[in-house]
């Protein structure tokens, strides 16, 4: 029996070669030229899965991508915006999405190749008694190899390999819009803790002020020559601008634990920025009509939106298709061999024309919804471009406010620098008064912390300008200052 179970099987190894060769030679006339790969690094039919990047080209840093940051030492703006591309998990979910469209598009071309299956069964039994002249037991052993390949469809399969393939450029394009909203936060970050680190100074510096305004009027209070009120007054200013100054310092680490998130890292780990004098960016304004016209046909979310578009488009094409017939091709044999039976093969070519006659009016509303969805998509393509239109007024004219602040500011703060010298200086000399001393101090904070303000605000609207034209990119980041605000 060892010896016809050998036999047979090395019948059906050859039959079942006869049979992939065959549908081989019948797909290889009707295949889509895209789906002619055979086998390339475990990607078969050449989506690219395997290749597609983390961090898309124009966003990276550079050879180092994705290299460990030393966190031991100061960190610039670039290693900053490197180091959340890399680590932070938005970067992660939206990379594993384009994956995943990637494999749908291998699915939609799997549709062009043909389909083969073999079933072997095998079987062991014993005569009854009243047959003890046969053979007992009896073993039988069957295969039947069947080889199946779609000719005709109307279209469903071109539908559907559309519609893969602008889902894949819709995911593509959501990665890199992911990305610029990852690169914005990461900026507005840095400088959040850039200001907070320069209003921390500022604080220090006008506390050591106010303390010295403290010493000149117990000094005066003391020589008898002012009152116990201006000496209480200058106390109590003292005293608000300590907390002040304590409340800066909570800010800052509040801050830098915002800064830790943004880069995919725990919140108390602990990070330092790389700090010098730096201005506020240069004006860079443009004309807003132009800046507009660039950001809808740059901006990553308007392509994706686009390609979702074309893809409910590609959907009504194979909701229709789906409601027509389909021509198939079919290569089968099979055979048969056991104790008691005698050895059979048989081989079939086959031509299948299936015709939906009536399903339950399935196909008019999956048509139906098909069309509703190309709907859905065009109105949200139409109020993302008005969107992107608001987008770039906004930003445009939050940082056209900024440099002007940043202009006003300046003049604001030597000017309040001066008037406090003055005031500090008639106050000592017993020529002022405390309130004046008090108030030109008070001021000469104020200004401070407006100057800080506007320019962090200018460095951010000069990034949020270019995140909502679709261009804020390494180019980009590396053009913006980076270093401390003062």
């Amino acid at each position: 029996m060892l010896i016809k179970i050998n036999h047979l099987v090395q019948k059906i190894n050859t039959l079942n070669t006869l049979t992939v060769m065959t549908m081989l030679c019948c797909f290889a006339s009707h295949a889509d030229a895209d789906t002619s790969i055979w086998y390339k690094n475990g990607d078969p039919l050449n989506t690219n899965i395997d290749t597609l990047p983390k961090i898309p080209t124009g966003y990276q840093a550079g050879i180092s991508t994705c290299a460990p940051i030393d966190l031991s030492k100061p960190l610039s703006l670039i290693e900053v915006a490197e180091s959340s591309l890399c680590n932070n998990p938005q970067t992660n979910e939206v990379w594993a999405s384009a994956r995943a469209q990637a494999a749908q598009l291998g699915i939609a071309k799997s549709a062009y190749l043909p389909s083969v299956t073999d079933n072997i069964s095998s079987g062991l039994g014993y005569a009854s008694p009243e047959s003890a002249a046969r053979s007992n037991p009896t073993f039988n052993l069957g295969n039947s190899l069947v080889a199946s390949y779609l000719l005709y469809d109307f279209g469903n399969r071109n539908a559907n390999l559309e519609n893969a393939r602008q889902l894949l450029l819709s995911a593509s394009a959501s990665q890199n819009s992911t990305v610029q909203t990852v690169l914005l936060a990461s900026t507005v970050a840095f400088y959040q803790v850039q200001a907070n680190i320069a209003a921390l100074d500022a604080a220090r510096e006008v506390e050591r002020a106010s303390e010295e305004s403290f010493k000149a009027a117990e000094a005066r209070y003391k020589a008898g020559v002012s009152t116990p009120a201006d000496k209480l007054q200058a106390q109590t200013a003292y005293a608000q601008l300590t907390l002040a100054r304590i409340t800066n310092e909570g800010n800052l680490q509040t801050a830098y634990g915002s800064l830790a998130n943004v880069m995919g890292l725990p919140a108390n780990q602990k990070i330092t920025l790389a700090s010098s004098l730096a201005n506020a960016p240069e004006n860079i304004l443009e004309n807003v009509n132009t800046l507009i016209e660039q950001a809808v046909a740059r901006r990553p979310d308007l392509i994706a939106s686009e390609a979702q578009l074309k893809a409910a488009q590609a959907s009504i094409d194979a909701s229709k298709a789906a409601a027509k017939p389909t021509i198939s091709v079919s290569v089968s044999n099979s055979l048969q061999d056991g104790s008691q039976l005698d050895f059979t093969k048989n081989s079939t070519l086959g031509l299948t024309v299936s015709i939906p006659l009536f399903n339950g009016y399935a196909p008019s509303y999956r048509i139906r919804a098909a069309e509703a969805t190309a709907d859905l998509r065009t109105a949200q393509r139409d109020r993302l471009k008005l969107q992107i239109s608001l987008d770039v007024w906004t930003a445009y004219q939050n940082l056209r406010t900024a440099l002007e602040s940043v202009t006003a500011t300046e003049v604001l703060v030597s000017s309040a620098e001066q008037s406090y010298r003055v005031a500090l200086g008639r106050y000592k000399a017993g020529v002022g008064n405390i309130i004046d001393t008090l108030n030109a101090q008070s001021a000469l904070a104020t200004a401070r912390q407006q100057k800080i303000q506007a320019t962090l605000n200018a460095n951010i609207a000069r990034a949020t300008l270019a995140q909502s034209m679709g261009s804020l990119d390494n180019a980009m980041v590396q053009s913006l200052p980076a270093t401390q605000l003062n």
